[in-house]
């Protein structure tokens, strides 16, 4: 089993501490975890730094750390673009990047980025597409639906060759057939119960076959909300705010899908999701960061492998 854990990104105006980031991040280096993670969300109520932003700012305070996100929005961004993020922070990390993708569903404020629903899965398909060749080729040529590309030409290109590792994550059927079709691994949502991520492991591993892929190359990952104290019910009651706050009303159908409790209900609840398929588990406390970074390296992962 491998352990990551996410950066914190929920900071209100005027509340960042960047002394507090840089040794939230060392320490987690310290402490062993092999990945620091992000999170998208550019619209929303809650105060969340940006993505990209935060993993630059990460790879300046690390060096051993692999840095990511989980996910990009593909089809609110423009590949051209976020190819060029990656292959820079790759090179500014010395190779320590990896890029998780995700189409999003069409229940995104599409009209907020000048774009429309239509062609929701083409644009994904493309984007993931030319951002590859970009990586890989001295020169593109890409005649698509929504993007074009005439001997095109993007250095330096990343470390890592040929590109860093893409993730996709999604949870309907089409999503976890493109992961087993297009990506190095499948990313399953936090907010996907442990149950749910059982049935899409098997999915993608039933893909990976028709598609002739070989299984032990494909990476199988979860972020898991965490939160581990001594008296249990307060810990569920904490997380079930934060996630509220998160996801607002959409809350209230995401099922039991944190894992709280004390130390005993954790690793047990962490065995499940490595049981259910995940190679990398992608640690994610929604308060009291610091704190339970540190608890959960001392009294719950050691105990899970």
């Amino acid at each position: 089993m491998r352990f990551s854990i996410s950066i914190p990104q929920f900071h209100s105006d005027g509340e960042f501490d960047p002394d507090a980031l840089r040794a939230h991040l060392r320490r987690a280096e310290e402490l062993g975890f092999e990945g620091g993670w992000t999170q998208e969300q550019v619209l929303g109520t809650k105060p969340h730094l940006g993505a990209i932003e935060t993993l630059a700012f990460a790879a300046a305070c690390t060096t051993t750390l692999r840095l990511g996100c989980s996910v990009f929005v593909l089809p609110l961004r423009n590949p051209v673009h976020l190819a060029k993020s990656m292959a820079t922070l790759d090179q500014m990390s010395g190779g320590r990047v990896e890029v998780g993708l995700g189409a999003g569903g069409r229940n995104r404020d599409f009209a907020a980025f000048g774009l429309s629903p239509e062609g929701l899965v083409s644009r994904f398909t493309e984007g993931l597409a030319v951002m590859r060749a970009l990586w890989a080729e001295p020169s593109v040529t890409f005649d698509g639906r929504f993007w074009q590309l005439a001997d095109a030409s993007m250095e330096p290109k990343p470390v890592q060759k040929p590109s860093p590792p893409v993730w996709i994550g999604g949870s309907a059927p089409a999503a976890l057939r493109r992961a087993a079709r297009l990506a190095d691994g499948f990313f399953g949502a936090g907010s996907t119960t442990t149950e749910n991520f059982v049935g899409q492991v098997e999915a993608v591993r039933a893909e990976l076959v028709a598609q002739h892929r070989d299984p032990a190359g494909f990476q199988l990952a979860k972020r898991v909300y965490i939160a581990v104290d001594d008296d249990a019910d307060r810990a569920g009651e904490r997380m079930s705010r934060a996630l509220r706050e998160l996801y607002g009303p959409f809350a209230d159908t995401l099922g039991n899908v944190a894992i709280t409790g004390i130390a005993d209900d954790c690793v047990r609840g962490i065995r499940e999701v490595a049981d259910a398929g995940a190679e990398m588990v992608l640690c994610t406390p929604m308060f009291d960061e610091r704190e339970q970074m540190e608890r959960l390296a001392a009294e719950v992962l050691p105990r899970v492998g």
